[in-house]
C-alpha cells in the first residue's frame, strides 16, 4: 500500500481567476515520470471554482472522465450536446473516445469543489458518450467497463467499517473525514494505492466519504 498525502499533490489552476487545483498524478508542468498512473487512473484532481469561475471549452481524447461533486453545483456542457448540472451525490462520466470538447463552470453564487478522475481506456477510439447518475447509493458500484474499472462510493459514520475490494489495483481517495486503513490514518485529500488488495477494510475515525476504484 502506497500512501500519498494531500500535501504532496501538485498545485495548479489559476487562483487569480478563481480556479484552484491539486493534482495527485503527473500533470501539465508538473511532470513526474514515476507518477504517471496507477492501474487505469491517470489523474485525480481536486478542483475548487469560485462563483463565476470555470474552465473554457477545451478538448479531450482517449480518456474516461469521471466527476464527483463535493460541494456546490457544476455546470457541464460538451460537444455531444449535453447541458447538465452536477450536484453532490451525482456521478458524471464523459467518455471522450476519439475526441470531445467540453466546458466546466461554477455558475452558482456558492463555491464549488469537485474531484475529477481520468481513466485510460482499454482500447482507444470510438464515439464519445455521456452519462450522469443522480444520487448514487453506496451499495451500487458504478462500472466503467471501457477502462476495466468500477467506482465504489462509501459514506461512513464514525466507527463504521467498509471492505476494500479484492482486486489487482485499488485506488482509495478520501473526500472528507478521517479513516484508518492498513495501519495508516488518512485524512481529506489523502489517497492509498493498493496492489493485490486482499481482506482489507477501512474504518471511519470520523464521519467520512471515500471513493474507491476497483481495477484490473
Amino acid at each position: 500500500m502506497d500512501v500519498r498525502r494531500s500535501a504532496e499533490r501538485y498545485p495548479g489552476g489559476d487562483p487569480q481567476v478563481g480556479i484552484q487545483s491539486w493534482h495527485a498524478f503527473s500533470f501539465g508542468p508538473h511532470y513526474d515520470p514515476d507518477n504517471l498512473r496507477f492501474g487505469a487512473v491517470i489523474a485525480c484532481n481536486e478542483e475548487r471554482l469560485a462563483p463565476g469561475a470555470g474552465f473554457g471549452e477545451h478538448p479531450h481524447s482517449h480518456t474516461e472522465i469521471v466527476t464527483w461533486v463535493v460541494e456546490g453545483e457544476l455546470s457541464h456542457r460538451d460537444s455531444t450536446g449535453q447541458l447538465t448540472r452536477v450536484r453532490p451525490g451525482d456521478v458524471q462520466r464523459l467518455s471522450s473516445a476519439a475526441g470531445v470538447r467540453h466546458v466546466e463552470r461554477n455558475d452558482s453564487d456558492s463555491p464549488l469543489t469537485f474531484v475529477q478522475m481520468w481513466l485510460a481506456p482499454l482500447e482507444p477510439g470510438g464515439e464519445p458518450s455521456y452519462e450522469i447518475v443522480h444520487g448514487i447509493a453506496d451499495s451500487t458500484p458504478y462500472a466503467v467497463p471501457e477502462a476495466g474499472a468500477m467506482l465504489h462510493v462509501r459514506r461512513l459514520v464514525p466507527g463504521e467499517r467498509t471492505a476494500v475490494p479484492d482486486a489487482a489495483h485499488v485506488y482509495v481517495h478520501v473526500v472528507r473525514g478521517e479513516v484508518s486503513l492498513g495501519g495508516e490514518k488518512l485524512g481529506p485529500g489523502d489517497a492509498a494505492r493498493i496492489t493485490d488488495a486482499r481482506d482489507l477494510a477501512a474504518q471511519a475515525v470520523t464521519g467520512a466519504e471515500l471513493l474507491m476504484w476497483e481495477m484490473l
